[in-house]
C-alpha cells in the first residue's frame, strides 16, 4: 500500500523582522516636519543633546505593522552644506557615523508642495547618498489652493523613490507615509541614479579620493569628498585637513582651480546643476499659474510685517504676551509654594528637629519646589510660542525684529527669547531653540541672563526703600485719580529712577557683550536673513499641545535634576559642620508652645534665642567661612563679610540673600523685602570701628552687582543641558561675575567721591 501522499506544504511565512528600524526625517523650515514627527511618534520621545554639540536629539520610538522604528527629526535645514560642527550632524546621522544614533535604515524628506522646486534641492542631495528615501508632498492643500498641480506618481517615477502626498496638520496621509516608511526601510538602497554634476567634477572627485587615501584618509564616503569640493573652508575641509597630513588644502585649491578652468567655478556649479536637475524632473508634470494671485496671507502681510504698523502691533502682542505670562502663571505659582509650604508642615510635625528633618524641608522640598515653580511661567511662554509658530506670526516677528537685532551682531528671531528673559532666564534660554543659526543662538543664551529678570526685584525694592532718599524730581503732567484711588501722581521719584536704571542695566550693557562676543568667540561670515513666510493658519491644538509637552518635560527631566542636586549641595554648606544640637532645642520647645497671649513673651524670647543660634550658625558654616575668607576681595566694593555671604549664598538664586540677611542680623530667614525690622538692621549694621556698613554708594554697589551677575544656578543648569556642554555655563559664571564686580567697584569708589 502506497503511503498517502501529503498535501501540499502552505508557503513558508517571511521571518519578521527582529531589529529595530532607524528612519530620519528631514526637510527645509517649515515645511511642517516637526508635525509630522508628533503624528509618527506621539508622546513616544526622548529629547537630548547630539554629543558635543547644541543641536537637539529627538528621537521617538514607535511600532507599526510589528516593527520597531527609531525616528529622529533631524534640525530644519535648506541644504547639505555644513559649515559648523552642528550644521554637520544631518550629514553624519545620513552617512551613518552618528554612533549614538546609527545607520539610518531609511530617509523621509518632507517638502513644501507650494514651493517644489527649491524643496528638491535638499531632495537631490539626500538623493546623492544612495539611502532608501521617500519623498513626502505636505501642504498638498495649500498648493492646489494656490493653482500648483503636481502629478506625484511620474515624480515618484523619475526621482526612483516612493512619494506621498499629505497634509500633516490636519493628519491627512499618514497611514501612507507610514507603510511607505515601512517598505523604504526593509528595501535596499536606491540605486545610482543620473548623475547631476559633469564628468569633470567627477573626475576630480577621484583624483581627490586618491590624494586622501595617500594621505591615511581611505574609504571616505563619496558625498564627503563632493562636499570637500563644493564647501570651500566648510565643515568636512577642516574635519579632513586635521585627518591628512599631505597638505589637502592645497590640493583642493587646485581642484577647484582646474575646475573653473573648465568652465565649472564653485560654489556655483552646485545651484546651477541641481536647479537643471530639478527643471528636467519638473518638466510636464508640475503647474503652477502663470500669474500669482494674491492670497489673504499676502494681505495680512501688509499689515503685520509694515515697518511702522507691524512693529507696533509686535510690540503691543509682546506686551500682553509677557504681562499674561506674568499674570497667568502667578496663581500657579502660588498654588505651588502654598503646596511646598503645607508638605514642609507636615514634616515638621511628623519628623523631630534634626538634620533629616532639615535636608527634607530645606534641601529636598525646597530644591523640588525650586524646580517645579518654574513650570507655569515655561508653559504659558511656550504655550504663545507654539500658537504664534504654528499660526505663522512668528516668522513675521523675527523678520520684523531682524533690522533692529542685526545692529548687534544678532538675528530676529533673538528677540523673543531675550524679552521672556525679563520675566526668567530658564524658559529665555530655552526658548532659545527657534534660533537655526548657531553663532545667533549661543551668543543669545549668553546675553539673556544679563536681563532683568523678577527674581532680582526684592533685592532692589529692599535697598532702595531703606537707602535711596525718598524724593521728588520733577512733575510730569497733573494728578489724575477716582475718588481716594490715584491713577497717575504725575511724581518722577529718585527711587522710581533708581529702579528703572537698575531693571534696564542688564540689557543696555547686553549690547555691548554681544557685540564683543559676535567680533571675538563667534566670528565668522553673517549669513544672509532667509525666512520663509509660510501662510497663515489655524494653529493645531494637538501640535500646540505637543509642543509644550516637550518643552515642559525637557525642562523637568533634564533642567530640574540639575538644579535640584545644586540646592542640595547649598543646604550642605549652610548646615555643616556647625553643632546644631540648640538649635532643634529651641526649635522643639517654640513648637511644644501654643500662640496664646499668655505664651507671647516666651515665645518672643525663645524665637529671639533662636535667631542669635541660627546666625552663629551660619556665620561658623562652610558658606560662612567663605564669607570671611572673601571679605578682603569684597571690602573695595564697600562690603563687609555678611554682605559676602549674602552674596554667595545667593549664586543658585538670587532672591536667597534676603531670608540670608535676614538670618544673619538674627531676624530669622521668614523676612522679605518689605521687612522693617531688616531695614532697621541694614541700616543699623556697623564696621568694627563704629562707621556705617551701609549707605547709598554700598546699596547702588550691591545693587549693581545683583543687576550683572549670574547668580541663578537654575539659568547656568539649563545653559548647561542647552548646549551640551559644562565650558558654556562656566564661562557665562565668570564673564558675568567678573563683570559684575568691575561694575560694583566702580559705582562704589565714584559714589564715595560724592556721598
Amino acid at each position: 500500500m502506497d503511503a498517502p501522499v501529503p498535501a501540499s506544504s502552505p508557503p513558508p511565512t517571511p521571518a519578521k523582522e527582529t531589529r529595530s528600524f532607524n528612519v530620519a526625517l528631514i526637510g527645509n523650515p517649515n515645511t511642517g516636519k516637526s508635525t509630522l514627527f508628533n503624528l509618527l511618534c506621539g508622546l513616544q520621545s526622548r529629547v537630548g543633546n547630539f554629543p558635543g554639540v547644541t543641536v537637539e536629539k529627538k528621537i521617538g520610538h514607535v511600532k507599526w505593522q510589528g516593527q520597531q522604528f527609531n525616528v529622529i527629526d533631524l534640525p530644519g535645514t535648506y541644504s547639505l552644506s555644513p559649515r559648523t560642527l552642528d550644521e554637520m550632524v544631518s550629514v553624519d546621522v545620513l552617512l551613518g557615523r552618528q554612533k549614538d544614533v546609527g545607520h539610518p535604515d531609511a530617509v523621509v524628506c518632507i517638502v513644501d508642495s507650494s514651493n517644489l522646486e527649491r524643496n528638491l534641492y535638499l531632495v537631490s542631495q539626500v538623493l546623492d547618498m544612495q539611502l532608501p528615501v521617500v519623498v513626502v508632498l505636505n501642504m498638498c492643500d495649500v498648493a492646489l489652493a494656490r493653482g500648483t498641480t503636481i502629478d506625484a506618481t511620474e515624480l515618484s517615477q523619475r526621482l526612483g523613490v516612493p512619494v506621498v502626498k499629505a497634509e500633516a496638520h490636519r493628519a491627512v496621509g499618514i497611514d501612507d507615509i507610514r507603510n511607505a516608511i515601512a517598505a523604504a526601510a526593509k528595501s535596499s538602497p536606491s540605486e545610482a541614479r543620473k548623475k547631476v554634476f559633469p564628468a569633470e567634477f567627477y573626475s576630480e572627485c577621484d583624483q581627490l579620493a586618491a590624494h586622501l587615501n595617500a594621505g591615511g584618509a581611505a574609504d571616505v564616503p563619496e558625498f564627503l569628498i563632493q562636499r570637500m569640493i563644493l564647501d570651500p573652508g566648510g565643515c568636512v575641509e577642516a574635519e579632513y585637513t586635521k585627518k591628512c597630513g599631505n597638505n589637502l588644502p592645497q590640493a583642493l585649491a587646485e581642484c577647484r582651480e582646474r575646475l573653473k578652468s573648465a568652465g565649472q567655478a564653485v560654489p556655483a556649479i552646485e545651484a546651477r546643476q541641481r536647479y537643471a536637475w530639478i527643471r528636467e524632473v519638473l518638466d510636464g508634470i508640475h503647474t503652477r499659474p502663470t500669474t500669482r494671485s494674491v492670497t489673504f496671507s499676502d494681505k495680512l502681510d501688509r499689515v503685520l510685517t509694515h515697518k511702522l504698523i507691524g512693529v507696533g502691533i509686535f510690540i503691543a502682542l509682546m506686551f500682553v504676551v509677557f504681562q499674561a505670562i506674568y499674570a497667568w502663571a502667578g496663581p500657579f505659582m502660588e498654588v505651588i509654594e502654598t503646596a511646598q509650604g503645607w508638605l514642609a508642615d507636615l514634616v515638621a510635625m511628623t519628623l523631630a528637629p534634626g538634620p533629616l528633618r532639615s535636608l527634607i524641608n530645606d534641601g529636598v522640598i525646597a530644591g523640588v519646589g525650586g524646580v517645579i515653580v518654574f513650570l507655569p511661567q515655561i508653559v504659558f511662554l511656550f504655550l504663545f510660542i507654539a500658537i504664534l509658530e504654528d499660526c505663522g506670526y512668528m516668522a513675521r516677528a523675527a523678520f520684523l525684529m531682524d533690522r533692529l537685532m542685526t545692529k548687534v551682531g544678532l538675528s530676529g528671531k533673538s528677540f523673543v527669547p531675550l524679552m521672556s528673559s525679563f520675566a526668567c532666564a530658564i524658559p529665555g534660554v530655552m526658548a532659545t531653540r527657534v534660533i537655526e543659526n548657531r553663532r545667533d543662538r549661543m551668543v543669545t543664551i549668553l546675553v539673556a541672563p544679563l536681563m532683568s529678570c523678577s527674581a532680582r526685584l526684592p533685592v532692589y525694592i529692599l535697598l532702595i526703600a531703606a537707602f535711596i532718599p525718598a524724593v521728588t524730581l520733577f512733575q510730569v503732567g497733573p494728578e489724575l485719580s477716582i475718588g481716594d484711588f490715584v491713577l497717575w501722581s504725575g511724581q518722577v521719584t529718585l527711587p522710581g529712577v533708581v529702579l528703572l536704571a537698575m531693571s534696564s542695566l542688564g540689557a543696555v550693557i547686553a549690547v555691548p557683550v554681544a557685540w564683543i562676543l559676535k567680533k571675538t568667540m563667534f566670528r565668522g561670515e553673517t549669513p544672509p536673513f532667509i525666512m520663509e513666510l509660510p501662510s497663515y493658519k489655524w494653529p493645531s491644538p494637538r501640535i500646540v499641545f505637543h509642543r509644550v509637552y516637550d518643552r515642559a518635560k525637557a525642562f523637568v527631566m533634564r533642567a530640574g535634576t540639575l538644579i535640584f542636586a545644586t540646592t542640595i549641595i547649598v543646604w550642605a554648606a549652610g548646615y555643616f559642620p556647625g553643632d546644631h544640637t540648640a538649635q532643634h532645642k529651641l526649635e522643639t520647645q517654640i513648637e511644644a508652645l501654643d500662640d496664646t497671649p499668655e505664651n507671647e513673651a516666651q515665645l518672643e524670647q525663645l524665637v529671639s534665642q533662636h535667631n542669635a543660634v541660627s546666625a552663629q550658625l551660619i556665620e561658623t558654616s562652610f558658606l560662612g567661612r567663605v564669607g570671611h575668607a572673601i571679605e578682603p576681595a569684597v571690602k573695595p566694593l564697600g562690603w563687609d563679610w555678611r554682605i559676602g555671604v549674602g552674596a554667595v549664598a545667593s549664586f543658585p538664586a538670587r532672591e536667597v540673600i534676603i531670608s540670608t540677611l535676614g538670618t544673619i542680623y538674627s531676624m530669622g530667614g521668614d523676612v522679605d523685602e518689605e521687612s522693617e525690622g531688616l531695614k532697621e538692621s541694614l541700616q543699623q549694621a556697623r564696621w568694627p570701628d563704629g562707621r556705617n556698613v551701609y549707605n547709598v554708594p554700598v546699596a547702588l554697589s550691591i545693587m549693581v552687582f545683583f543687576a550683572l551677575c549670574a547668580q541663578c544656578g537654575a539659568t547656568l543648569m539649563v545653559i548647561r543641558r542647552e548646549t551640551n556642554s559644562w565650558f558654556w555655563p562656566v564661562f557665562t559664571f565668570v564673564y558675568m561675575t567678573a563683570l559684575a564686580y568691575v561694575a560694583a567697584l566702580l559705582v562704589y569708589q565714584v559714589g564715595m567721591r560724592y556721598f
